[in-house]
């Protein structure tokens, strides 16, 4: 894999990244893609010392299994030869099979034989245990290490979720948490932080293939802050997330062609913060908690219409306001809302259902008004199939056991079908 790794970073080096180090593309737009291009560059080589550091572990995780293997064979075979009788759970006991007239009148009546047979029998158990205890112990040392060395454990070289350049080679080198602040067992974190200042950029395309396609973005950031995180435990998961900045942004797009029709355009100076927390469990539910406030003057429409996605807003405000939003989830199904208060003028107004990337079906709604002062508040629905499908699965095999409701059980999945079936 570090030999494949090493053929895309030599390609991406001649015929991506070489581009933005010639004279024929000079500015702030060249210069802001050779960052990221150097950035992309980095991971191709960050890509090449995770792979060969998890092979390396999992020669090492080879060696100390096969080795403790050894010794609890050889344990097991000296305490046969000891006159013990190990079970295939690792129970020790004393093997009477071949025992003499004699020996099995002094086992029934004489207590310092009996004595005897207890001790060496318990010494035996000890000892067994111990060996399966190391295992044991390689074992977290392993889970550990393989936890910890895909964990980007720099925050501040441009990716949330990166490759590890500093993946060691050896089990030993990961002790405890491992970084990332990931444990062997019970809850397991993860989280980045990106920070980028004093940051112009500037790009502009057209795709003319399928209609007229083109956008043209620009952007000074005097600080952009971005940080993330996650405890997972079993079916739990807790997460969040916070991004702020500061500066000016701007950017136009239209789109024309067989996917629909999208027409953009919007302005903004100033300071805005996010903050969003949430809380899981596996695909059947969960509560969410947002915040965020913007501090400028910002101004924009859009709307767009395709198979994914219809869509229109318009806004139009200058002065600081805040927001605090939550919902929950069952079942693939979510209900949220919003508040929002401020201190200044405009308006805003919002209205859309979109399918993402993941394909969650999500509609919202959401408007504002303020002259000096000004509230407003919006509503959120999402539907995400690939839990609800799960949920109804899971429901249905549970009502399903009993026989007498399978019927109940087969309406669920065909609920399910037929839901799948008027989305598509």
């Amino acid at each position: 894999m570090a030999k494949e790794f090493h053929k895309q970073e030599v390609a991406y080096d001649r015929d991506v990244h070489g581009i933005s180090m010639g004279q024929a593309w000079t500015g702030l737009s060249a210069d802001a893609a050779n960052r990221r291009f150097d950035i992309t560059l980095k991971e191709f080589q960050k890509a090449q010392t995770e792979a060969k550091a998890v092979a390396s572990l999992l020669r090492d995780a080879h060696h100390q299994f096969s080795e403790v293997r050894k010794r609890l064979r050889s344990a097991r075979a000296d305490a046969i030869k000891a006159r013990m009788a190990v079970s295939d759970e690792g129970v020790v006991s004393f093997d009477t099979t071949d025992l003499t007239e004699g020996e099995r009148n002094a086992l029934h009546h004489d207590p310092s034989y009996q004595e005897s047979v207890g001790t060496a029998v318990t010494a035996w158990q000890d000892h067994l245990d111990q060996i399966v205890k190391d295992a044991e112990k390689t074992d977290h040392s392993v889970q550990t290490a393989l936890n910890a060395v895909v964990i980007d454990s720099k925050g501040n070289d441009g990716t949330l979720e990166g490759f590890n350049g500093d993946a060691k080679d050896h089990l030993k080198d990961y002790k405890a948490a491992g970084k990332g602040g990931k444990k062997s067992g019970g809850w397991k974190g993860d989280g980045d932080f990106k920070l980028d200042w004093w940051s112009p950029s500037f790009s502009a395309s057209a795709d003319p293939k399928y209609g007229k396609e083109g956008s043209v973005k620009a952007a000074f950031d005097l600080i952009h802050m971005t940080g993330k995180g996650s405890l997972t435990n079993g079916d739990w998961k807790l997460s969040g997330i916070g991004d702020a900045y500061a500066g000016i942004r701007s950017s136009a797009n239209y789109g024309f062609s067989d996917k629909g029709i999208s027409g953009k355009a919007e302005m903004s100076a100033g300071a805005r913060a996010l903050m969003e927390g949430r809380a899981e469990y596996g695909d059947w539910g969960g509560v969410y908690l947002r915040g965020d406030g913007f501090a400028g003057a910002e101004a924009g429409i859009s709307g767009k219409v395709n198979k994914d996605e219809v869509g229109v807003s318009a806004k139009a405000f200058y002065g600081a306001k805040a927001s605090i939003g939550g919902g929950v989830e069952a079942a693939g199904i979510g209900i949220g809302g919003n508040f929002e208060v401020g201190a200044g003028t405009g308006v805003e107004a919002k209205f859309g259902v979109k399918k993402d990337e993941h394909g969650v079906w999500k509609l919202s709604t959401s408007g504002f008004a303020a002259v000096a002062v000004g509230a407003g508040a919006g509503t959120e629905i999402t539907f995400d199939p690939n839990k609800f499908g799960k949920t109804v699965d899971s429901a249905a095999d549970a009502v399903g056991l009993g026989g007498a409701v399978d019927s109940v059980g087969h309406g669920l999945k065909s609920t399910k079908d037929t839901v799948a079936g008027w989305l598509d």
